[in-house]
């Protein structure tokens, strides 16, 4: 009778209608599903989105998976309290560094809250793009915003506005322009996405990972060459702590472009001070690859949940 996250394959799904809808838009940027327990159960970065909003949407889904509350209820809450409990609340709870709202939590069948979903980046926001047309970003003929489509659009639920006064924002935008319920494609189903090549090569990556894991059960990242995950995936029932060792050890061999243990070797007991220089978290233990092309570092892969020897051996046949 223990309870369970989300399944893996349902919450890639909602990021797949995520990502669907952010490209219809035309935005850039990350999509983040944890799980109530808190720990991540997947994410995807559009290409072009730019490090950072990975972290500030997995931030804001934390909040709802685990306080079973849109991230606006709870901020509304933090930005009411007396500051020494907001900020206790921040110290307890060190994954809610970012309480924005737009993240929203996701429920089964029976009610019981099972994840927390959210988005955030370069582009994806409650602000309506430069050229955007109004049809897009318009809900059953009313006013909506970019960020909270893409989460409402995901979950297939009605869409509200997380974000304050949509309306505000429209008549800055297209003045009193009205859009027909009919014509608003804000809610109508997006096509696939298929103009994200970085994405879908990151995914790639992690699915060769998850297809040779075998009994293993393992978590998996590919990231960028600052270190920033592109891609994030954790089997159903692996242990939470292989989230972070995988995205430590893939973040090690991209930004040092050399397996992750490597960093042992060649800075000895400072290898542990390494993440006090930039703030990616880099891991030196086996389990972190970088990925080249042509010769260059564009990445790293990075697996954990296991013991290291076995993460490093999934990793390199994922590369081979």
């Amino acid at each position: 009778m223990h309870p369970r996250d989300l399944p893996l394959a349902d919450a890639q799904a909602l990021v797949r209608r995520a990502v669907d809808k952010a490209e219809q838009l035309g935005l850039r940027g990350a999509i983040a599903v944890v799980g109530a327990s808190g720990a991540l159960i997947t994410a995807s970065r559009l290409d072009h989105g730019g490090p950072g909003g990975m972290a500030r949407a997995r931030s804001k889904a934390w909040i709802s998976a685990t306080q079973q509350i849109p991230s606006a209820e709870h901020l509304r809450r933090m930005t009411t309290l007396p500051p020494p409990i907001s900020a206790g609340f921040v110290a307890a709870s060190p994954e809610a560094l970012f309480p924005g709202a737009g993240g929203l939590p996701v429920r089964d069948g029976a009610g019981v809250v099972v994840a927390g979903i959210a988005a955030s980046g370069a582009t994806v926001s409650p602000f309506l793009p430069a050229g955007v047309a109004p049809e897009v970003v318009s809900a059953d003929g009313e006013p909506a915003n970019p960020e909270d489509l893409l989460i409402a659009y995901a979950l297939g639920l009605p869409y509200v506005g997380q974000h304050g006064d949509d309306g505000a924002r429209w008549r800055e935008r297209f003045g009193g322009l009205l859009i027909e319920r009919e014509r608003s494609l804000g809610m109508k189903p997006a096509p696939a996405a298929s103009a994200q090549p970085e994405l879908a090569w990151a995914r790639e990556l992690c699915d060769r990972v998850l297809r040779a894991g075998g009994g293993h059960r393992v978590s998996v990242a590919v990231v960028d060459r600052g270190g920033d995950p592109i891609q994030q995936d954790r089997m159903d029932d692996a242990v939470a702590g292989g989230v972070e060792v995988a995205a430590a050890t893939a973040a090690a061999a991209a930004r040092f472009g050399g397996p992750s243990e490597q960093l042992a070797e060649w800075y000895g007991a400072a290898a542990g001070q390494l993440s006090t220089l930039y703030p990616t978290r880099v891991l030196a233990v086996p389990g972190g690859l970088p990925v080249t092309v042509d010769g260059r570092v564009v990445g790293g892969l990075g697996v954990g949940g296991d013991a290291p020897s076995v993460c490093a051996e999934l990793a390199r046949r994922a590369l081979e």
